[in-house]
């Protein structure tokens, strides 16, 4: 029935319906675009907001890693930075103990040359200890720089730690004048020492010089004949050749005797048949040694004060 309606319709109405029916499809068509485009935007939108928020949280994680680290660092450095203060007090403390141990041992009047060479070992370990602290403060010093803080009760702790150390530096430099003062000291009296050992030494000289002056001996044996020709002998008076007698001569030179040490010569070696001593000495202070019947071996000095108290020259005159 409406098919016959269409075919009976007029042309004009035909066309309306074509037109009627040609927008419906192109809103329809429009509207799916549309539809697709606003799907397609929410999904980009989506997309995008789910990226920015992978993105922001990523970088958050990152911030939290980095502060996690610079928290680690900081407890770490800070760590370091207790730890290297304990060990400067405790250097600190050996330090003082080592200056007490200097102050006691160069408070002696007199110091032997050992135990001032160990308080001289001591101020070098101190001077080195010093020296070593003084680095770990700078270190420290430069750490906390670097770190762009400003910390209070570490600088603080710093400048205590600096002032302790000038102070030990002034006592161990008192301590040095104290011990060049007292070397001083004892240098003097090492000199006095030395002066009145030198005028000893020499008294000791003199005294050995004058003992050795009293024992001197001067011996001189042989025949006749070898003691004229030493000029100790002459023959005197008699009448023509006859009767003179032996007499020792008043001026000799000391050259021709053999000089002995009288507290050490207790024989005269003569080998001879007869002996006679031409210088005077008791008779009772030496004594004729024979060798056999026919010789003499030799002159035994029993008393050797006696035997040279007369004279410190002995002339043996000896007949072969």
């Amino acid at each position: 029935m409406k098919t016959n309606e269409s075919e009976n319709a007029s042309p004009w109405e035909n066309e309306r319906d074509a037109r009627r029916h040609g927008i419906t499809r192109g809103v329809l068509i429009t509207g799916l675009i549309s539809l697709s485009l606003m799907i397609g935007a929410g999904v980009y939108v989506y997309n995008l907001f789910n990226r920015e928020q992978a993105r922001q949280h990523n970088e958050l994680k990152s911030q939290e890693q980095t502060f996690t680290q610079m928290f680690r660092e900081r407890d770490s450095v800070t760590n370091q930075w207790v730890l290297t203060f304990n060990q400067i007090e405790e250097d600190l403390e050996k330090i003082a103990q080592r200056e007490n141990m200097i102050s006691l041992e160069s408070s002696d009047v007199e110091i032997s040359t050992d135990r001032k060479q160990k308080i001289l070992d001591d101020i070098q370990y101190i001077n080195s200890m010093l020296d070593l602290n003084k680095k770990k403060i700078a270190a420290l010093n430069a750490q906390l720089q670097k770190s762009g803080g400003s910390i209070q009760g570490l600088q603080e702790k710093i400048a205590d730690l600096e002032g302790t150390i000038k102070e030990r530096e002034n006592e161990i430099n008192n301590l040095k004048l104290a011990l060049v003062d007292k070397d001083f000291e004892i240098g003097q009296l090492n000199e006095r020492m030395e002066d009145l050992h030198m005028t000893l030494v020499q008294k000791d000289e003199m005294i050995h010089e004058q003992i050795n002056e009293m024992n001197k001996g001067f011996l001189a044996y042989g025949t006749f004949e070898d003691l004229e020709a030493m000029g100790l002998v002459v023959k005197e008076g008699g009448f023509l050749g006859l009767g003179r007698k032996e007499s020792l001569v008043e001026d000799f030179a000391d050259s021709v005797f053999r000089e002995v040490d009288v507290t050490e010569v207790k024989s005269i070696p003569v080998d001879s048949k007869k002996v006679k001593l031409i210088t005077e000495h008791p008779a009772d202070s030496y004594e004729l040694v024979q060798e056999d019947e026919k010789r003499i071996a030799y002159i035994e000095i029993k008393d050797p004060d006696r035997f040279w108290k007369i004279s410190k020259y002995a002339v043996v005159e000896v007949v072969k």
